[in-house]
């Protein structure tokens, strides 16, 4: 509730720092918003051109190009988002030094920011449900909303909780780069859940992307609603958002001495 309080108050920054964002991002950018696809979709060319025709990952009946796309698309959102994020009080050091308002403010508008990066790229995957004559819209897509609720979540208590140690140690920033590098391979992104051995589900699933990406999976290819793994997920993400949003309202007071 303080937190919903806090943005409802602050809402015209939020949403004018989140304008602000997308307008600098690709203000000076020959393509514009086209880089928003143009990562997911040349990871997913090199990694359908590996695992299909010299390493082949059984993907059943879903060609392994859609399987990977539905998969790179909130992983796209979620590491851009959070690297975004541990990096934004450092980069706007001299508005957080002399200006007083919530520093909170500058991390939400981050994430909200790659939000439209997220909405590009999804279109490329409708097209792609089209073009492989696969259902691109079914009852079971009432479940996203959810779905990317449960993500933001774990995005935000990641961003600010490494946004808040970013300004203390800058070594937290390249920390969380090759932390997330090595999140991709512990998640069902390249790979389908199958090959996990069942008995180790259980653990395999308090990876809490991997909750959330195989929800994904399972709402637009499957055409079917996410199982409890999903439950855990949205736990996990409850404890890393209120850890992170604990830790940032903790030490934001020392933010604009040590900037």
């Amino acid at each position: 509730m303080i937190v919903l309080n806090d943005l409802y108050k602050h809402r015209d920054l939020l949403f004018a720092w989140t304008f602000r964002t997308i307008r600098a991002r690709y203000q000076q950018s020959i393509l514009g918003g086209i880089w928003a696809i143009v990562q997911p979709i040349a990871i997913v060319i090199v990694f359908t051109i590996i695992f299909s025709r010299f390493i082949r990952v059984d993907t059943g009946d879903i060609p392994y190009v859609v399987f990977s796309y539905t998969a790179m698309v909130p992983w796209t959102l979620f590491v851009s988002s959070v690297t975004d994020m541990v990096d934004t009080l450092v980069a706007n050091m001299n508005l957080v030094s002399k200006i007083y308002f919530p520093r909170d403010i500058l991390v939400i508008a981050a994430m909200l920011a790659r939000l439209l990066d997220f909405t590009i790229a999804s279109s490329i995957l409708i097209v792609l449900l089209f073009v492989y004559q696969m259902p691109a819209f079914t009852i079971s897509l009432l479940y996203i909303p959810l779905i990317l609720a449960i993500q933001l979540a774990l995005s935000l208590g990641l961003g600010l909780g490494g946004a808040a140690l970013n300004v203390f140690f800058r070594d937290i920033k390249h920390l969380f780069v090759l932390g997330l590098q090595l999140w991709l391979y512990a998640t069902p992104i390249i790979y389908p859940v199958t090959l996990i051995p069942e008995r180790y589900h259980t653990y395999y699933y308090l990876n809490p992307m991997a909750g959330v990406i195989e929800a994904y999976r399972s709402v637009i290819l499957h055409a079917s609603p996410p199982g409890n793994y999903l439950i855990i997920s949205a736990l996990a993400a409850a404890v890393v958002f209120l850890s992170g949003y604990w830790l940032f309202k903790r030490v934001e007071h020392k933010f604009a001495d040590v900037i």
